[in-house]
């Protein structure tokens, strides 16, 4: 199972949300590219890395710094929030971004997602954020009436092959992660599953791990030492 820290960007700097609330931010740095390298230093090799402010307003407010983060860290990242047109895509995986990350054009144009995941193979991933078992959008502020593992099936079949999926009501909670969620998803999903949202312990770790999830994304809680990042790496 891959270990993805996380790297969630506002206004330039290294925040967390509490349940994805603007109003309840936490910053922990002002230097994206430092915070970066100390996690290839802790031995990660995959990073994930959100626009909030893409994600909610729907354009790319923090670009240039996720280029710096790419050629200054050496990880392979992962990109979401407000990748909505084939020229943010691109110019991203030019920038040397490893994938990218539908979350909202999934949900609200089906045909994008497709022709996406047609031209760019592996370099797509859809990022199904759930809140009452349905689809959350537009930065998690608003709901969908999409139904998330109908959606995920949707996706799938629209030959994305890979789902980042999040429990909103479990995301900056400290409180774990929903197992019973990923249990189902991994039973009717057959393509590569990354968890986030709530992973808080390396009991949430291992439970993953034996689910066969293949990756898991931390977040706060190595923020907080709850995670010691290297510790999780050697681990899982």
């Amino acid at each position: 199972m891959t270990i993805l820290p996380a790297i969630d960007l506002y206004k330039g700097e290294v925040v967390r949300l509490v349940r994805g609330d603007y109003s309840q931010m936490t910053v922990y740095s002002g230097d994206p590219v430092a915070v970066a390298s100390g996690f290839k230093d802790a031995g990660a090799a995959y990073m994930h890395v959100v626009d909030l402010e893409g994600a909610r307003d729907g354009v790319p407010a923090n670009a240039e710094i996720i280029r710096r983060i790419v050629a200054g860290s050496g990880l392979k990242v992962e990109v979401g929030g407000g990748i909505r047109t084939a020229q943010t895509i691109e110019t991203y995986l030019e920038a040397g971004v490893d994938r990218v990350i539908l979350g909202t054009a999934a949900a609200t144009e089906p045909g994008f997602t497709r022709e996406m995941a047609q031209a760019f193979g592996d370099a797509i991933a859809v990022g199904v954020d759930i809140k009452d078992k349905l689809v959350a959008i537009k930065g998690w502020t608003e709901l969908s009436a999409l139904e998330a593992l109908e959606f995920c099936a949707e996706v799938v079949e629209a030959g994305v092959q890979t789902l980042i999926c999040t429990d909103i009501s479990k995301d900056g909670m400290l409180g774990g992660t929903n197992i019973g969620l990923y249990r189902e998803m991994r039973e009717k999903l057959p393509v590569r599953l990354i968890a986030s949202g709530g992973i808080s312990s390396m009991a949430d770790l291992a439970a993953l791990s034996e689910l066969g999830m293949d990756g898991a994304i931390i977040g706060k809680a190595l923020y907080t030492g709850d995670i010691i990042l290297a510790d999780a790496i050697k681990a899982f």
